[in-house]
């Protein structure tokens, strides 16, 4: 069984993979954007993902969606920090995903509580590699093309397995030789972030020629807006999605939903409830 090595622990990965519940405190995010702005509603939210088998809860405060527009480091830490705090203090268990880009958030959050750093950047800022190599925290390294303002004008590749499976391979030897232990490293190829229908789908059906070192890899692909082009008549294409994403090895699932997800994989690796 892979494991993946994190702040505080160790996540064991059985066969499928686990959940990595989605907490967006953003007002506007592209589906859930003002939902769990509030920390006790954060909170709320967390305990059901949790209840519902979610093993991780990844709270972001800056929306990465197509055409988004930045937030400072400062309003995302405004939105964040309060509700870190608060799924530290009341689910001390809890293992907790930092969505951020920016260096001071990242060490913020893991001062709060957080156990894992989850960045689009892959870690590009060296201030970013010092902070996590610090902490030594679980990291995302996740590809994407572009800026989340630029990245779906007509993304090209000569080869997208290629091209991202050598920019993974790149950046997991920059974190290393900052200090980062290659255990704690999670890789995630970017479904949606400049990548069109045709490179999403490559992607998911070639994930295992994008597995380096062994490490995990995780998928995020809930609600994206690819999925409406490829099943239109599936109202559970988040589902039928990500289990064709775990048949081809992903083993972490960023979704919105957990309770369909974690029955879909009870039933397709016979899991126990």
């Amino acid at each position: 069984m892979r494991t993946w090595k994190l702040r505080r622990s160790t996540l064991q990965l059985p066969p499928g993979g686990v959940i990595m519940g989605i907490l967006n405190v953003t007002p506007d995010s592209f589906s859930d954007g003002g939902h769990y702005t509030d920390p006790l509603t954060a909170l709320s939210h967390a305990q059901l993902m949790l209840a519902q088998g979610a093993a991780i809860i990844d709270v972001g405060g800056e929306s990465t969606r197509p055409g988004a527009v930045p937030v400072s480091p400062h309003e995302e830490l405004r939105r964040t920090l309060p509700v870190i705090r608060l799924l530290r203090e009341r689910l001390p268990s809890a293992i907790i995903s930092i969505d951020t880009r920016h260096a001071v958030v990242a060490q913020a959050a893991l001062q709060a509580g957080a156990d894992i750093v989850n960045d689009v950047n892959a870690l590009g800022d060296p201030d970013m590699r010092s902070v996590c190599a610090e902490y030594a925290c679980g990291v995302v390294l996740m590809h994407m093309k572009g800026t989340p303002a630029t990245m779906q004008d007509n993304p090209c590749y000569s080869n997208v397995l290629h091209e991202v499976r050598d920019f993974l391979r790149q950046r997991i030897d920059l974190v290393s030789s900052a200090g980062i232990d290659p255990h704690c490293i999670c890789l995630d190829p970017g479904i949606g972030f400049g990548k069109s229908t045709e490179h999403n789908l490559q992607l998911i059906d070639g994930l295992e020629s994008l597995r380096l070192r062994d490490l995990p890899i995780l998928m995020g692909l809930s609600r994206k807006r690819f999925l409406s082009a490829v099943l239109p008549d599936d109202p559970h294409a988040t589902v039928t999605m990500s289990l064709r994403a775990a048949a081809h090895g992903a083993q972490i699932h960023r979704v919105h939903e957990v309770a369909p997800l974690r029955a879909a994989l009870q039933r397709v690796y016979r899991r126990e409830p």
